[in-house]
């Protein structure tokens, strides 16, 4: 499954429903932390319409999710 291309509100809200909050946004940058198990995960999205397909790739990679997983939660 290719990676789609999203506004940055739509992948914010879709890590949301996955456990994910919002800890502070720096310009155009917005933060993601989640717990797992004693880790704490950190993601950073940036605020681009849309984000590069590219740059979702890491952020998924960084938040341990497939892109299946991933859409499944839009």
């Amino acid at each position: 499954m290719k990676v789609p291309s999203l506004p940055y509100h739509q992948i914010i809200r879709a890590l949301q429903r996955d456990g994910w909050t919002v800890v502070r946004q720096r310009g155009s940058h917005i933060r993601l932390q989640k717990r797992l198990g004693d880790e704490l995960i950190k993601v950073t999205v940036p605020a681009h319409r849309p984000v590069k397909r590219s740059t979702l790739s890491h952020i998924l990679k960084q938040a341990r999710l497939d892109v299946d997983e991933f859409l499944e939660l839009l």
